[in-house]
């Protein structure tokens, strides 16, 4: 490699790694995007020119057939569709890390090289990894798009077929070792390593998707460096470490944001059996009773409260009511009250999934708090908003020690002086528990779609 590409190489990690830093706040997020793109750019470019390319054709024709894909995706999947894409994109990622691994493998077993000891093991992890990754995120995003039971799926003795499985690889992979030019080996590694990826997420729950998306977007960067390695380019080996550290770091972010340890999260079946709550009843109380406010009387509250904090969840991006959102702000603020957003690290379906929403309504970055930056204002806080959010806002998690959600981070909304809830009926999270947030004397439920009664609560403000 020349003295010129290890620069270029150096120059692109540079600007991953501003590009990561940017990120870390919505404010330079895009600028931080732009910066990791122009970086990717330039290792790109280095690659193909500088390297021992044998033929452009099939390259620029993948180049061009794959921007028109992802063009596509970008301006027609909606908000609600963006996790699903993240899932798909990771296993993309991880599944086209395994392709190169195994082609490097391959290479060497048609040739009769020698495979170095340090090559043949960064090409098994690199399918390792990768295979694991690509049919991981294909189960992550049936989840998601409710292609698969959301439910934590889980069989007798689970567990220990998955420890089989995986000392099965293990095993595999030694033997590939000590005799690195068996092919048939190496199918059977790549075929029990996706049957690995299927098994390791089948069993996690719905409510648990933004901690392994992180993870797998973690698993798609570790697979990225291995075959790196294996194919001695600098640049995949740096990004891939990069994506990989940073996948960690937001992993070991979303468990704390859920006072859970990674291990329970994919070995602890959460999830497995929803608690089911009729729409008119109150769970396992059922003489608890609800307060439901009419439009008209939401209003009120909203026109005339000096602070109001809007709580984000998943039903708003199903409702697409973020614009929605921001009119009514609008108006709250022309009134002389203050509108800020607390905004709880596990909130929808991904890590960010609630700032990326109300980015796209161009909310203003200075109003969205995070949870532990909103969490002392709600006391002082005259109406709190909250829209399709549900666990991230149970009062159980602080109180109830025998609720599954015992112990997580909540936005405590449930100490302002009055809550409006807006949701389409009573029914649990998906975390599958009932809230008693809704019975509370502070609380009014105000049922319907998100985006219809925004829509109402705008017109009706109007008329305040």
């Amino acid at each position: 490699m020349s003295p010129l590409v290890k620069l270029l190489y150096l120059l692109a990690a540079v600007l991953f790694i501003l590009g990561l830093r940017g990120l870390s706040s919505p404010a330079t997020a895009r600028g931080g995007n732009r910066l990791a793109a122009i970086g990717m750019l330039i290792a790109i470019v280095a690659t193909l020119v500088f390297g021992e390319i044998l033929s452009f054709t099939g390259i620029v024709a993948a180049m061009i057939i794959g921007s028109i894909i992802g063009g596509i995706f970008a301006k027609t999947v909606k908000m609600t569709g963006m996790p699903q894409m993240v899932a798909l994109l990771n296993g993309f990622g991880g599944g086209a890390s395994a392709l190169v691994a195994s082609a490097e493998f391959l290479r060497y077993s048609a040739g009769n090289e020698a495979l170095p000891l340090s090559t043949n093991i960064s090409i098994q992890l690199g399918v390792l990894i990768g295979a694991v990754t690509f049919s991981g995120s294909l189960i992550a995003f049936g989840k998601l798009q409710e292609l698969v039971t959301g439910r934590a799926v889980t069989y007798p003795l689970q567990k220990t077929f998955n420890a089989f499985m995986f000392l099965g690889t293990v095993a595999l992979m030694v033997l590939l070792v000590v005799s690195p030019g068996q092919v048939t080996v190496f199918y059977a590694l790549v075929a029990v390593a996706l049957v690995l990826g299927v098994l390791s997420v089948v069993p996690i729950g719905g409510a648990d998707m933004p901690v392994v998306i992180s993870l797998l977007n973690s698993y798609s960067g570790l697979a990225a460096a291995m075959t790196g390695f294996a194919i001695n380019n600098h640049a995949l080996i740096i990004s891939g470490a990069l994506v990989g550290a940073a996948g960690l770091i937001l992993t070991n972010i979303m468990c704390k944001a859920m006072n859970r340890s990674l291990a329970n999260v994919l070995f602890g079946a959460f999830g497995a059996s929803p608690q089911v709550i009729t729409a008119g009843g109150g769970g396992a109380d059922g003489d608890r009773t609800v307060r439901q406010v009419t439009a008209e009387d939401a209003a009120t509250m909203l026109a005339y409260a000096r602070s109001v904090i809007v709580v984000p969840g998943y039903g708003l991006a199903v409702a697409q009511a973020q614009h929605d959102v921001r009119k009514l702000a609008d108006l709250i603020e022309e009134r002389g009250g203050t509108v800020k957003y607390g905004i709880h690290p596990v909130a929808g379906r991904m890590p960010g999934h609630m700032n990326v929403l109300l980015a796209e309504a161009n909310v203003p970055y200075d109003q969205l708090k995070d949870m532990e930056e909103i969490n002392p204002e709600f006391e002082r806080c005259d109406v709190v908003l909250v829209i399709g959010a549900n666990d991230v806002v149970n009062p159980d998690a602080r109180t109830n020690q025998s609720s599954p959600l015992y112990g997580m981070p909540i936005l405590d909304v449930d100490k302002a002086h009055h809550v409006i809830v807006m949701k389409r009926s009573l029914n649990p999270g998906f975390a599958g528990v009932d809230n008693p947030l809704f019975y509370m004397e502070n609380t009014s439920m105000f049922f319907g779609s998100a985006k219809d009664s925004v829509v109402k609560l705008i017109a009706a403000i109007r008329e305040v």
